[in-house]
């Protein structure tokens, strides 16, 4: 590769981390601002989950056409269009004057946010080889823990200061400043960086359905995204009732647990991949099962610190934050071992879709209704007829264990998945190298 072709494929992969950066910013924000707008509204935990949840069924559904759209189209076109669309809807959450026109902002940010992942992973894997992938990935990823971190770290204290409603405008400013970088970049012919000769032709859907492989991956992802969108959703309020922390202070806090976690947890991720690769072809999942069961007793601890800690319980959330996040530096770049690059934009659409609706979608709901149940429990048996606030942090603190009893079954389902894949695997390597 040439100085100058190589100056543009750096260039690329950076802007497109940018871009997945305030993806997750403006993705976060609504949880970032949990306390102030639930109280604003006289909201129950079960509709703030409900708030994550809507932008994920939107966000799901709306998925698999535009992924299909970035195999087959512009793709820096789809994907600046969609930094236009979720940004412009981030800031109409600033003019909500109920519960539901906050609804249906998220709902729109969702539509908007939809077009990002499948486009820009399936650009990254013609920009890059096999065996570089699981950095670029993990890179790329970090844009999870990176926006999310930012979005803490500023919209907390912004809240405090001026308001929920002007953190959300804040919110919404920076990514369009990127759209301009991001259509000037050239973009890869599809298929650039293969070792291998693959077919271009359309083919079916139907043949990526059929790899085991796939359906092990999207089951780890149903499990993954359920633990991370609770885990991103009440972590703040968590934070703010548990340890009495002000709103700025656990916004600061969940940014450093966010930023330090994701980071550990991308760079674990791309270096054992990268590693692990050139030994096992199933190796990357291997890795992600064994992280995933180490990730169980670290949620636990997190959750209830030993002593009831506040910095033991900052210091085992970050170390559970990082092992959730090896995830995707792993598992995406496995998925890109076992599909053409003809189809990487609808598969990770197809993956997307299943993971979100089936568990990213659930993860807040669901966890905020148990903890509304367990602080009503609580409430109960202490004989009271009013849920009050420390009730509620009782509530929240025991809900939020689902996740590491979800941690243990996601090791299992990507330790099976690394099974399949050794199968699957095989009619590409039966292909010849390219002349």
């Amino acid at each position: 590769m040439s100085g100058t072709g190589k100056k543009t494929v750096i260039t690329s992969a950076l802007i497109l981390f940018g871009v997945n950066i305030l993806n997750f910013y403006d993705r976060h924000v609504a949880g970032a601002l949990t306390e102030p707008i639930r109280k604003e509204f006289h909201l129950t935990d079960t509709q703030i989950g409900l708030l994550g949840s809507v932008f994920i069924w939107l966000y799901a559904i709306v998925g698999v056409p535009l992924g299909r759209i970035a195999d087959s189209a512009s793709r820096k076109k789809l994907l600046a269009s969609a930094v236009i669309v979720w940004s412009a809807l981030t800031a109409s959450a600033a003019f909500a004057g109920s519960y539901a026109t906050l609804l249906i902002s998220r709902i729109g940010v969702g539509v908007g946010e939809a077009g990002c992942a499948p486009t820009a992973t399936s650009w990254l894997g013609d920009l890059f080889p096999a065996q570089q992938r699981s950095r670029v990935l993990a890179l790329f990823m970090l844009g999870v823990p990176v926006g999310g971190a930012l979005s803490f770290f500023f919209s907390g204290p912004l809240a405090q200061a001026y308001g929920w409603r002007v953190a959300m405008i804040v919110a919404a400013g920076p990514a369009l400043l990127l759209v301009p970088a991001l259509l000037a970049l050239p973009e890869p012919r599809r298929g650039a960086s293969e070792s291998v000769a693959t077919s271009l032709a359309p083919g079916s859907i139907w043949t990526i359905l059929r790899l085991p492989t796939l359906w092990w991956i999207i089951a780890s992802g149903v499990l993954l995204n359920f633990c991370a969108y609770a885990f991103a959703t009440f972590l703040p309020a968590l934070l703010s009732r548990v340890y009495k922390l002000s709103l700025a202070s656990s916004g600061v806090t969940a940014g450093v647990v966010y930023l330090l976690g994701g980071v550990a947890g991308a760079i674990l991720a791309g270096l054992l991949g990268d590693f692990i690769i050139r030994r096992r072809n199933n190796g990357r999942l291997l890795m992600a099962s064994a992280i995933g069961l180490f990730t169980a007793p670290l949620g636990c601890f997190g959750i209830f610190p030993p002593g009831g800690s506040a910095f033991a319980a900052f210091v085992f959330l970050g170390l559970t934050y990082a092992c959730m996040s090896s995830y995707y530096g792993l598992v995406y770049s496995a998925i890109q071992d076992i599909v053409a690059p003809t189809w990487r934009g609808t598969t990770m659409a197809v993956y997307f879709m299943a993971m979100y609706m089936c568990g990213a979608s659930f993860g807040p709901l669901l966890t905020g209704r148990l903890s509304d149940f367990l602080a009503r429990r609580a409430a109960n048996l202490a004989g009271s007829n009013t849920v009050t606030e420390t009730l509620r942090a009782i509530g929240l603190q025991q809900a939020m264990l689902i996740i590491p009893i979800l941690s243990v079954a996601l090791a299992f389902v990507l330790y099976m998945g690394s099974r399949a894949m050794i199968a699957d695997m095989q009619p590409r390597e039966a292909i010849s190298p390219v002349a």
